[in-house]
């Protein structure tokens, strides 16, 4: 349950910028609160998908292959 916790819960899951690579995000926001002198809080974030965005080109191979023999 601790494990599924990690991986979905933003402030749980490792920051990715982390040197050590075993920060939390929340960590990561406790530590720059403190030096600045304040508490930071999230208020919203944008969650992106492996691949998401990315748009393959369709092609279709027969029209270009007639357009070519019509040129």
């Amino acid at each position: 349950m601790n494990k599924e916790f990690k991986e979905i819960c933003l402030l749980d899951q490792v920051y990715v910028r982390a040197e050590d690579g075993k920060q939390t995000v929340g960590q990561y926001l406790d530590q720059v609160g403190k030096a600045n002198g304040t508490k930071i809080n999230i208020k919203e974030f944008v969650r992106f998908e492996t691949g998401e965005g990315i748009e393959k080109k369709q092609e279709n191979f027969a029209a270009e292959v007639a357009a070519q023999m019509k040129g």
